[in-house]
């Protein structure tokens, strides 16, 4: 007789294993499929997804280590420290990555055990439906196969790279994400085929490292979907200050890999270039996990995309089936994901479960960070709202100066008529943490004067959002 459970979710990344815990915790049988390994030196399902294992955690493991590579030789002169002959071992840097995804991935099995959700190792798909319980077959590596069944189940398959027709990935010489995060040395050419989140991201950690980077970013604009104050901050520390050159409207024509590194051919500006590099980075973006789903099987709704179809509360086309995270409409977001899981086990129950779309913080790990919750100044300007703005710099803080770096800024945008916050965007130090008050505020509908009635610490760089708030209605006090 096959198992039974109330929910299965296929797929263990933070949408899948977060939806599982949440449904354990609310009293469902749970039961969670995961294939994937990620190179785990015991051969085991690795728990965690693209996000822990080769996304979200790794790449902030090395640009810390790179980080302060780069301060130690750039930037403790300023605070009176001398440093000498200061060297990277990139095997060192590399292993703390992988102990620390490996601790991650761990913990996340532990969870799992708290929680008294079942692990079933395998890839999962579904073969059929009867009396009203699903049924999903999940194949070892092995070679063997059980069918499982469930009265729900959660699709949480996320996604892949986006690779590029004539321009083969073998994660050595052409990588995409996972193969950039393993380099056993730093390349003294990097090319990076996309200047979205993944390719500046990763190219800031090797530039800083000592390699010559170049961008090519297919897009006329750079970083669109940013405040474009913000994007023009971004270009000019990115360029100007840090050296990484960044060619916009690139279209990439032949790629050649040989003895010799990689050639990639490419026209821009109405000319043509040839980059030589060493090694290359392909990020241009990232498609669902939809394949050998089982989707036909069943008759789920796939979209020309790829993305499953779903509701506004992440329901598909059949009863009691499910899908979150990077498998369907939305941004790619590790976070998102997390919510519609948590939304979906709620849901299952009877509970009012929801995600708020318009309070999904974005960030950006370079150096400075970028964050930013809500709309921007250009999608205002183009939907006909009327706004204010109040934007400070973090040249007038003081804990900014006393760190160190006063690059960016805090911009506010609030409605002309009810004061509510439309939009924070943040460019500087520590922007990914400074974001989540303005997401508070937006999700409880908070007006910039509520901001600037509330009591920030002094000193802290939280202060920058205090004046910004103030300078929505001109009244800042300390600019």
């Amino acid at each position: 007789m096959s198992k039974q459970f109330d929910v299965v979710v296929i797929g263990a990344g933070p949408g899948g294993y977060v939806a599982a815990i949440r449904a354990a915790q609310l009293g469902l049988s749970t039961a969670c499929v995961e294939s994937e390994s990620y190179a785990d030196p015991k051969g085991e399902v690795r728990l965690g997804g693209t996000c822990l294992n080769v996304g979200c955690i790794p790449s902030k493991a090395l640009l810390q280590s790179s980080e302060l590579y780069d301060q130690a030789n750039h930037s403790f002169v300023m605070h009176g420290i001398s440093t000498e002959g200061v060297k990277m071992d990139v095997a060192t840097m590399v292993r703390r990555k992988d102990n620390i995804v490996g601790q991650l991935t761990q913990g996340i099995k532990g969870l799992f055990k708290k929680n008294k959700v079942a692990l079933l190792s395998g890839h999962g798909r579904f073969v059929g439906r009867e009396n009203d319980l699903w049924q999903v077959e999940v194949a070892a590596k092995d070679g063997g196969t059980e069918i499982v069944e469930a009265r729900h189940v959660i699709v949480a398959t996320g996604s892949k790279p986006r690779h590029l027709d004539g321009i083969p990935v073998d994660n050595k010489i052409v990588c995409d994400n996972a193969g950039a995060l393993s380099f056993d040395a730093v390349p003294k050419r990097l090319g990076v085929i996309g200047a979205g989140v993944i390719g500046l991201e990763l190219g800031s950690v090797w530039k800083r490292l000592g390699a010559e980077v170049t961008i090519l970013e297919a897009l006329p604009d750079f970083l669109a979907a940013a405040d474009q104050a913000v994007a023009k901050e971004a270009w000019k520390v990115f360029t100007r200050k840090q050296g990484l050159d960044i060619q916009l409207g690139a279209k990439i024509g032949k790629v050649t890999v040989d003895e010799m590194g990689v050639t990639i051919a490419y026209e821009a500006a109405d000319e043509v270039h040839t980059l030589q590099c060493d090694r290359l980075i392909v990020s241009v973006g990232r498609v669902p996990n939809t394949d050998n789903l089982g989707a036909d099987n069943v008759g789920l709704k796939i979209d020309a995309r790829g993305r499953i179809e779903v509701d506004d509360h992440c329901q598909t086309n059949l009863p009691n089936v499910w899908a979150v995270g990077d498998v369907v409409r939305g941004p790619m977001l590790a976070h998102k994901g997390m919510e519609e899981g948590v939304m979906v086990a709620e849901r299952i129950v009877g509970q009012a479960g929801h995600v708020n779309y318009d309070a999904i913080p974005w960030v950006m790990y370079t150096h400075p960070e970028i964050a930013w919750v809500g709309k921007t100044e250009e999608q205002l300007k183009n939907e006909g709202v009327e706004y204010r703005a109040g934007q400070i710099p973090f040249a007038a803080n003081g804990r900014a100066l006393g760190q160190g770096d006063t690059t960016g800024f805090v911009k506010v945008l609030a409605c002309s008529r009810t004061d509510r916050i439309l939009g924070v965007h943040v460019i500087g130090n520590n922007a990914s943490e400074l974001i989540a008050e303005a997401v508070v505020a937006v999700e409880f509908g908070a007006s910039s004067e509520d901001l600037a009635r509330i009591c920030h610490a002094h000193p802290t760089l939280s202060e920058v959002m205090h004046e910004a708030a103030l300078a929505v209605d001109k009244r800042p006090l300390h600019f």
